[in-house]
């Protein structure tokens, strides 16, 4: 992984990644020298911090049938939220520090688990301001109890064919995903509205940024598109986000040449929408695949800039 120190981050650069983790580079920042944060975390919890293992997620996923980290079947694991919380405690204190006043933080999570994370950054000392929703067309992935009622041993040929027609069209308490919540966090301000602005250009939201062409609101749909298996530009990653969504944050909330941090970078999507628009970029990332696919990427954008379908990953 990447040595940093805090000698090593200068402002007057667009880009700074680093194959490292987050936890021990949140460190190295100063006290309010951030503006703005847009993070997506690991959505497995087993595994996270210093004995991250993609492989082993990767092959987790496969094995238990895990969609966006719910496991086929709902097995329930109340848990897992418990387990996430204390992960996303210590680096949400660490991200309330480096923030500047009023600036705000949005972080990507499941519907089942938004509220823990939304917790972790509460008692971090953020104003849990709003839910956000990114708005798409996900798979049903629900299923019917038939195969298990017909391999029941215990039930006569009789008893299961009424059971089948008792149970027709039941399945597994599992909606069609169609919304993945965002925790929209403010660092309180210094004072007023105008006062915090003017000392930090921070605090106010750009109403005059739009995905539909109407007041900006707190359901975003973007399409959830993505590249084909074929394709040269396939991003390998188990949660991408839309380029599109991310830009539309960053112009909601921030001002150009401001600084944008994510502590997860991943296949650094996030990263190309901050340059994109204009702004700063800080980033860490763990596992040393995708922060040299981040990497690589940067250096097309720098190349080619972005895809015209800007609802890819």
């Amino acid at each position: 992984m990447t040595k940093i120190t805090k000698s090593f981050f200068k402002v007057n650069q667009p880009y700074q990644i680093f194959n490292a983790n987050c936890q021990m580079g949140l460190q190295t920042l100063q006290d309010s020298s951030i503006d703005c944060i847009i993070t997506d975390p690991p959505y497995f919890i087993d595994g996270m911090g210093s004995e991250w293992d993609d492989e082993s997620l990767q092959s987790k996923a496969k094995k238990c049938g895990v969609v966006g980290g719910l496991p086929i079947g709902m097995k329930f694991d109340r848990m897992q939220g418990v387990r996430l919380q204390e992960f996303m405690n210590p680096i949400a204190k660490e991200l309330f520090r480096v923030l500047k006043p009023g600036g705000f933080c949005i972080v990507f999570s499941q519907a089942r688990l938004y509220h823990r994370m939304a917790i972790s950054f509460d008692e971090a000392g953020f104003e849990i301001r709003d839910m956000l929703a990114w708005k798409y067309e996900g798979q049903a992935k629900a299923f019917s109890q038939s195969h298990f009622i017909k391999k029941d041993k215990s039930l006569s040929d009789v008893e299961k064919e009424m059971l089948l027609q008792e149970l027709e069209g039941m399945k597994t308490p599992q909606l069609k995903p169609q919304i993945e919540p965002m925790v929209l966090a403010q660092k309180p301000r210094i004072g007023t509205f105008v006062e915090n602005w003017r000392e930090y250009k921070l605090g106010l939201m750009n109403t005059k940024e739009s995905l539909d062409g109407k007041f900006p609101g707190n359901v975003m749909e973007v399409s959830k598109q993505t590249r084909k298996k074929d394709s040269e530009d396939k991003i390998e990653h188990l949660t991408p986000k839309p380029i599109k969504l991310i830009s539309h944050l960053i112009r909601l909330f921030t001002k150009e040449k401001q600084i944008i941090l994510d502590p997860f970078l991943g296949s650094g999507s996030h990263a190309l929408a901050a340059l994109q628009e204009e702004r700063k970029f800080i980033g860490f990332e763990i596992e040393k695949k995708y922060f040299e696919l981040a990497q690589k990427r940067i250096e097309k954008f720098y190349k080619e800039g972005l895809p015209n379908v800007q609802s890819y990953e």
